[in-house]
């Protein structure tokens, strides 16, 4: 097959940032498929560009076989209306593309849904190559806005990305969902039950190697890596460490934050305020180094905000890369399934209370290391056996296939923005 991804965030193992899709579509490759990658090359956590364009906005790029075009976007930083115009420069740019329209005509395009937009732009270039549509379910557009942003449902943004929702479920050949429990919503905006599949994230071990304990130490290093934005529920993680700062016992204990986001600034001054002096933040590395930095930690933490919107479960690329170098976590996420717990790799905490998850912390520190080790060792287990990225790539591929034996749409569809 010749399959298109349009995904506005994707990235290679030379920037940061999650790797899905050229980890998936490597793998692809090397079972005979041709695939191209549509994607912003203004990188959303370092807020910078990341490549030279021609004198049509568009660069080319192939690495291990998997064709990259990256296209220019309006540049943004923090959650300003510019955020805003960078999704929709992101879905006019595809649309528009002159490499797209000279390339052969794709089998199956996927739209996958962090820029709502982008997801809309993949179904219309489906319709306009009369090819099979696939819609990647990451998020859940608008739900998400509404109940971490606050948004009434009854803002026009909300009513479009609604709209945006319900004809991406009701066009799609197959859907590919990230949220173990997410179908239900999905055939209640229109999607066809059994066209849903759900494929989480995973790890390429290749680039992991093997796990190996921690270099002993008489300092713990408690480390969370990954983005820090409003979801990530970060400051509850800082008032902890705060706690910890001022726990007599505690001292040996030390939080590293790796990573950037919107959140960063107000993070650094909420450490102050809080007298978290054990607390270092660093800059995010590429996805070819971070598993270098990952093997630094004796312990990790997984955190989001307690939201309404995690029920349909949650599959972030962080979790998995922790489990995957062999060190405990301490999960503090309200979702129907724990990982963790089921891993038997680590301890669970409140999100909500930032007392909950600094006792669980100190408490992962007071275990010996190895215990600690013999948790890693379970969660480096289950994503061998559950997350690693080749047997995902398979039932990827095979809903990729799947979409292509579908019946061929008529190439006559509208589509409103063109070149």
């Amino acid at each position: 097959m010749n399959v298109w991804f349009v995904h506005h965030y994707a990235v290679t193992p030379g920037r940061s940032g999650g790797t899905r899709h050229f980890s998936v579509a490597r793998a692809l490759v090397r079972q005979g498929h041709r695939v191209t990658i549509v994607a912003s090359s203004y990188h959303y956590q370092t807020r910078s560009e990341t490549t030279a364009y021609d004198a049509r906005g568009e660069a080319r790029e192939t690495i291990d076989g998997v064709d990259f075009l990256w296209v220019r976007t309006t540049p943004y930083s923090g959650n300003s209306v510019r955020r805003l115009l960078n999704m929709l420069s992101f879905a006019r740019a595809a649309l528009r593309s002159p490499t797209l329209r000279a390339l052969p005509r794709p089998d199956v395009i996927l739209g996958s849904s962090p820029n709502p937009f982008a997801a809309l732009a993949g179904q219309w270039l489906a319709a306009r190559h009369g090819c099979r549509f696939v819609y990647e379910v990451r998020d859940i557009w608008p739900q998400s806005l509404v109940e971490l942003g606050r948004m009434s449902p009854w803002h026009p943004l909300i009513q479009l990305l609604g709209w945006i929702e319900r004809r991406c479920c009701r066009r799609a050949d197959r859907i590919i969902t990230l949220l173990p429990h997410s179908a239900d919503h999905l055939v209640s905006r229109g999607a066809r039950r059994e066209r849903v599949t759900c494929v989480p994230n995973g790890v390429d071990l290749s680039m992991v190697g093997p796990a190996t304990p921690p270099a002993a130490s008489d300092t713990v290093t408690v480390m969370y890596a990954g983005a820090h934005g409003t979801a990530n529920n970060l400051e509850t993680l800082v008032r902890a460490a705060g706690r910890l700062a001022r726990t007599p016992g505690a001292e040996h204990v030390r939080v590293r934050m790796v990573g950037d986001g919107p959140e960063l600034p107000r993070l650094r001054e909420l450490a102050a305020s809080v007298g978290a002096t054990n607390i270092a933040f660093e800059p995010a590395v590429p996805k070819q180094e971070v598993y270098a930095r990952l093997r630094e930690a004796d312990i990790f933490v997984m955190i989001l905000r307690d939201s309404p919107v995690f029920r349909w479960g949650v599959s972030p690329n962080k979790l998995f890369d922790y489990l995957s170098v062999g060190r405990p976590v301490v999960f503090a996420v309200n979702v129907p399934t724990n990982i963790v717990a089921e891993a038997g790799a680590g301890l669970s905490a409140n999100p909500t209370d930032d007392a909950s998850l600094a006792d669980a912390i100190l408490a992962l520190a007071r275990r010996s290391p190895a215990e600690r080790w013999a948790m890693g060792q379970r969660g480096r287990a289950y994503v061998e056996t559950h997350h690693d990225i080749e047997g995902l790539a398979r039932r990827f591929g095979d809903a990729l296939t799947g979409a292509n034996r579908e019946p061929a749409p008529s190439a006559t569809e509208s589509v409103p923005i063109r070149a």
